[in-house]
């Protein structure tokens, strides 16, 4: 035992692993990105998980604190964390000595052999062990692969944190912005009304023929075909976030509160935060980070795949007792012991083996390349995200004054038509124009929010 024991000493000061060690791929330096991106290199500034907080609206906050908790897809995802754990948990004593109690009972009857006795039967309880040398590094890297799989189970989750907190927070501002179209459109129903009741007690007076007749109640109609579009909108968006939450849509009474609407205001974004993040931030999103923690597992494959090629080592063992009675089992006079060195040396696999190698190179070649897409990727929704943001506040500000001018318009076109001083069309083509304007206005205004919310999910999140 002494002997097999310096035996197996000798052969794990001399183990290695077997196969390349991981290294990062560099495609872009970080100077390149912030060429691109135009960010400040040396940015510190924090990113906070709980970013979506500086909107002010104490209902969303609540709905993503709700997502976030009882979401199936979190369920899924710390599911599958768990799972991530046990395999790991799993691998890395795979290789380490197993030891297991066991108790026998053999009995046999065989009368042509007298000399032998004709029925034997004998008791044997004692420990069996087992022990595969990890010489070449396949446990090790059998270890590296399950420990890259967990950091990318946990690279998930917080994508999955990331994707649900940017989801709810998007399906909300589209509610709102649905919400508050109806609201206005509603309100230039009743103002059309308004002007058709006018236009009709003008043309009963012979002051107004039925051309301003039909179209002032064409006006109105075609405003009431917009309501059913948008209500069908507010119900699916609710749906949308009840799914979301894992409730029923009617559970979520407090999304038919439309009293403090918040894209009746345009958000006061600082934009020079979008120049001022690290950019490291790319390389840390969670799904750029999972997809290499996926290469590095498909890189710690090879090595396993080839210590598979080399010999491999194992022993087992057995101590304990053996007897014919079982009440003499544990008596020092029938010790049972022994052991078994096993030294497998593969010769002739066709192949395989070879093949195997080569199937791992290509699938971490693959995941080499789905790493640089994950990459590319968080570099254009980064890009895309600022831009948009940029652009919506500018778009904002047009429409606010197009607003302003358009109601202007519409306040005095009204008193002229009143006072018999313009034409029906005149006021009904005004009215129309507003009615768009004031639409375009709230969509950008809650295409601000959209954007904001691209740009925190573009950068992480601050996961």
């Amino acid at each position: 035992m002494r002997k097999l024991g310096k035996i197996g000493a000798i052969l794990l000061l001399a183990s290695c692993s077997v196969g390349p060690d991981y290294e990062s791929p560099i495609f872009w330096n970080n100077q390149q990105l912030v060429n691109s991106l135009g960010v400040d290199y040396y940015s510190n500034y924090p990113i906070n998980i709980f970013w979506y907080r500086d909107f002010g609206d104490e209902t969303l906050n609540r709905l993503i604190g709700e997502a976030l908790q009882n979401s199936p897809n979190v369920k899924i995802a710390l599911e599958k964390l768990r799972q991530a754990r046990y395999s790991l948990n799993i691998s890395e004593v795979r290789y380490f000595p197993m030891l297991d109690v066991n108790g026998e009972y053999n009995y046999m009857y065989a009368p042509k052999y007298e000399e032998l006795g004709d029925k034997t039967s004998y008791y044997r309880l004692g420990l069996d062990a087992s022990w595969e040398l990890d010489i070449w590094g396949g446990g090790r890297r059998l270890r590296e692969s399950a420990q890259a799989l967990y950091r990318a189970a946990a690279n998930n989750l917080n994508d999955v944190f990331l994707s649900m907190t940017a989801e709810v927070a998007n399906n909300y501002i589209l509610l709102r912005t649905t919400q508050e179209r109806l609201r206005i459109s509603k309100q230039n129903l009743r103002l059309q009304k308004e002007i058709y009741n006018t236009v009709r007690d003008k043309y009963k007076s012979g002051l107004a023929d039925d051309i301003a007749l039909n179209q002032a109640e064409y006006a109105v109609q075609t405003t009431k075909s917009l309501l059913p579009d948008l209500e069908y909108q507010v119900k699916a968006y609710k749906n949308a976030i009840a799914i979301l939450l894992d409730k029923l849509p009617e559970e979520i009474a407090e999304l038919d509160t439309t009293e403090n609407n918040i894209v009746r205001k345009t958000f006061a974004f600082n934009l020079q935060k979008l120049r001022e993040f690290p950019v490291e931030v790319i390389r840390n999103r969670p799904d750029v980070k999972m997809a290499e923690n996926m290469l590095i597992s498909k890189n710690a494959d090879i090595g396993q795949a080839v210590a598979d090629m080399f010999p491999s080592v194992s022993i087992t063992a057995i101590l304990g007792w053996q007897a014919h009675l079982i009440k003499d089992l544990g008596k020092s006079e029938n010790p049972a012991y022994g052991y078994t060195p096993v030294v497998n040396i593969p010769v002739l696999h066709w192949g395989q083996l070879v093949n195997q190698v080569k199937l791992n190179k290509s699938i971490k070649e693959e995941y080499l390349y789905l790493y640089q897409n994950a990459l590319l990727g968080a570099i254009q929704d980064i890009s895309n995200s600022v831009e948009a943001t940029n652009k919506g506040y500018d778009k904002v500000i047009a429409l606010t004054r197009s607003v302003n001018n358009m109601q202007e318009v519409f306040d005095n076109m009204k008193v002229k038509y009143q006072s018999g001083l313009s034409e029906f069309s005149d006021i009904l083509s005004t009215e129309q124009n507003l009615l768009e304007a004031q639409n375009n206005l709230v969509v950008a205004r809650g295409a601000i929010y959209q954007n904001i919310i691209s740009f925190y999910k573009s950068i992480g999140g601050g996961y």
